[in-house]
């Protein structure tokens, strides 16, 4: 059986400078005004036998219960959207 040389990784003694590489006279500040998280955590209280209800099913669906939450939720306001 053949045996692996153990190479010990090649670390510089000091950092790459990439800095010459870049022509910041051309570059451009760019604002992202609409820039979210994509998600936001928050806290649910609900009855615990309800939880349990959605744990079965997502694991039926073979999905976390969260994402069943909340492509639950998804649907129900596509199908109803608010204020009409």
């Amino acid at each position: 059986m053949a045996t692996r040389k153990n190479n010990p990784l090649h670390v510089p003694a000091e950092p790459a400078d990439s800095t010459a590489h870049l022509d910041l006279s051309q570059a451009v500040r760019v604002s992202l005004p609409n820039l979210k998280l994509s998600t936001e955590t928050i806290s649910l209280r609900m009855p615990a036998t309800l939880l349990d209800t959605i744990k079965i099913e997502a694991n039926k669906r073979d999905v976390p219960y969260q994402s069943l939450i909340k492509m639950t939720l998804a649907e129900q306001f596509q199908q109803h959207p608010a204020g009409l």
